[in-house]
């Protein structure tokens, strides 16, 4: 059945569905009386049926509530230092479908990707569209946040408290990764730090320790800096905490 993101409260009987919805809609050529899946990112999803179609817009009427949940035991957060071309959008799709809980894209020294202002603040709204066209394909029901573009030594001086803290790296000191994530406790958060193509430079890294991130290893391969993100995110997402 198709699914749809409304961010907007769906507790009432009937609504119109938002532009981009609607659009969607369209496009798939449903009809009145055809059924469909909403979703708020809040938890859950709500069973509809179409009622009413225009030039650009649709009318449903909310049938039930399904208190559904497919996200992982644990929450994961990313701090990225953003690949360049069409990478970064690839990843945001991976790690929505993987179930990541955040996203922050980051300038590292390495950074080919740049961004500022209203360019920036495009890319954030581009990058959530992805992250929610990703969860109405694989069927979560929570979206992942994209936050706004950061400097990533501005962002080590107030990183988020979030539980464990590791930072992807190919150091000979660097903990494996299914070691560190045997360390925390069964509801503690992961945050995982991670450079662009290059990874990050030795003071970044180096301030990224100073800011409480464990250095952490995938193995003694150097992979990609999309498929490092999506490793680490996949170990923890499968990996129940005990």
């Amino acid at each position: 059945m198709p699914r749809f993101f409304v961010d907007q409260p769906l507790s009432g009987q009937q609504l119109d569905l938002p532009a981009a919805a609607a659009r969607h809609v369209q496009v798939l050529r449903l009809q009145p009386g055809d059924q469909i899946t909403l979703f708020n990112g809040l938890g859950g999803q709500w069973q509809a049926r179409i009622e009413q179609m225009g030039r650009s817009q649709v009318r449903v009427q909310i049938l039930s509530f399904e208190d559904l949940e497919r996200e992982p035991v644990r929450r994961v957060h990313l701090a990225l230092g953003m690949p360049a071309n069409e990478r970064m959008d690839w990843l945001i799709e991976k790690a929505a479908e993987l179930g990541a809980t955040s996203i922050w894209p980051l300038h590292t020294h390495h950074s080919v990707l740049r961004l500022s202002g209203e360019r920036a603040s495009k890319k954030q709204l581009h990058w959530q569209a992805v992250a929610i066209a990703a969860c109405e394909q694989c069927g979560g029901n929570r979206v992942p946040r994209i936050e706004p573009v950061s400097e990533l030594m501005a962002w080590l001086e107030r990183p988020p408290s979030r539980g464990l803290k590791g930072v992807l790296s190919l150091a000979a000191d660097a903990r494996p990764l299914t070691s560190w994530l045997g360390s925390g406790g069964p509801d503690e958060e992961l945050l995982f730090l991670s450079g662009p193509e290059g990874g990050l430079a030795e003071k970044e890294e180096a301030a990224a320790r100073a800011a409480g991130f464990t250095p952490v290893s995938l193995g003694p391969r150097v992979l990609r800096a999309e498929t490092a993100a999506l490793a680490a995110l996949t170990l923890s997402v499968m990996q129940r905490p005990t």
